[in-house]
């Protein structure tokens, strides 16, 4: 049994995301400190309106819809700060991508328009010679 947890623990998928978790849990903070410095601006833009406080009275009830609209505020904030995060991450993956230039191997014959390999000099199919031939891609 310990030696089936051990295998299990130690699997790439589940080490994966442990780092996933504590690397979440660490930018989790970074953007509730983001999101909390925001929100100052904007309570500083509403006239230092705490969120929280919004409540509407009906029937001698309270019924608080600042906390939500706090929270929906929060959201959009995080998502956005998420997609700037994917968004640069994606940038940093393709600028490591190196295009391949693909060599051609074959050509067109000139008089039957037929594939030939393009170290070939005489067409097999039409048997023409052309000797000295550029491919018509190179011309281009």
């Amino acid at each position: 049994m310990i030696k089936e947890f051990k295998e299990f623990a130690m699997r790439g998928n589940v080490i994966d995301m442990a780092i996933g978790v504590v690397m979440g849990g660490a930018f989790g903070k970074i953007v509730d400190e983001i999101v909390e410095i925001l929100m100052r601006f904007v309570a500083a833009v509403t006239g230092a309106v705490k969120f929280e406080d919004l409540a509407i009275k009906v029937g001698g009830v309270n019924i608080t819809y600042g906390a939500v609209l706090q929270q929906i505020i929060s959201f959009i904030i995080i998502a956005f700060c998420m997609f700037l995060v994917v968004k640069a991450m994606n940038k940093v993956l393709e600028m490591g991508k190196k295009e391949e230039k693909v060599e051609p191997t074959t050509k067109e014959c000139p008089y039957c328009f037929s594939e030939i390999p393009i170290q070939a000099t005489r067409c097999p199919n039409c048997t023409a010679e052309f000797e000295g031939y550029m491919n018509p891609v190179e011309n281009k």
